[in-house]
């Protein structure tokens, strides 16, 4: 989580102030948008870490609204303000989990779509919006530079959450440089899909659709 973090930042650091005007890799969102984000997205994890510590109700978000006021407004914030609110709201959260005792870890809170999920899963929540994030902003960041945990965590993560969803195609994928493969949609794989792991989480998560390859349901 903290190398992630590490490389949005040096990622936004490299931004002039205009840039962050442009448009970002994810349709209607410039970069501010993606940056105000992730920041919104710290404070929402760090009240889940707050409610595992101490066991009083402190959802993500009161509901859809809510978040997509509170980016709609970090992404009008001077780009000073909002380097500086990117950076700070990391630490917030990196203090509110390291407060929490093993007791507290699995202690369960609710993810903002309503799973009930034990704290343990907050970093994971967090891994997946810096290193993603960071290529959304459109910079020369890429799938390649997740680390290679990262990108087998992304698709354990992201082949189980597809499989549930209406219209999934029923596929193996074998990467070429994994001596593993995975399975998407039913146990009956209609066909294989080969690539980097890094390109087929690309391709998972919505981020390099290619003509090629079956249409996909939304991940998140």
């Amino acid at each position: 989580m903290r190398e992630g973090t590490a490389r949005l930042l040096a990622v936004v650091d490299k931004l002039g102030n205009d840039d962050l005007r442009s448009p970002s890799a994810l349709p209607g969102w410039t970069r501010a948008h993606v940056i105000g984000h992730v920041a919104r997205n710290a404070e929402a994890l760090a009240r889940l870490a707050n409610w595992a510590r101490t066991g009083v109700e402190t959802p993500m978000y009161a509901d859809r609204e809510q978040r997509s006021a509170e980016i709609e407004r970090s992404a009008t914030l001077p780009p000073s303000t909002l380097r500086d609110d990117l950076l700070r709201t990391a630490g917030l959260l990196d203090d509110a989990l390291a407060e929490l005792t093993t007791e507290q870890w699995q202690a369960e809170v609710r993810s903002a779509l309503g799973r009930s999920i034990p704290a343990a899963e907050v970093p994971w929540m967090r891994i997946r919006e810096v290193w993603l994030h960071a290529v959304d902003l459109g910079t020369d960041a890429t799938m390649t530079d997740l680390p290679p945990g990262v990108v087998d965590l992304l698709l354990d993560d992201v082949t189980a959450a597809l499989s549930t969803k209406d219209g999934c195609p029923s596929l193996r994928l074998a990467p070429t440089d994994r001596d593993r493969t995975w399975s998407l949609g039913g146990a009956d794989p209609g066909g294989s899909i080969t690539g980097t792991a890094a390109d087929l989480a690309g391709w998972l998560t919505g981020r390099f659709p290619r003509d090629d390859r079956p249409t996909l349901p939304r991940w998140l």
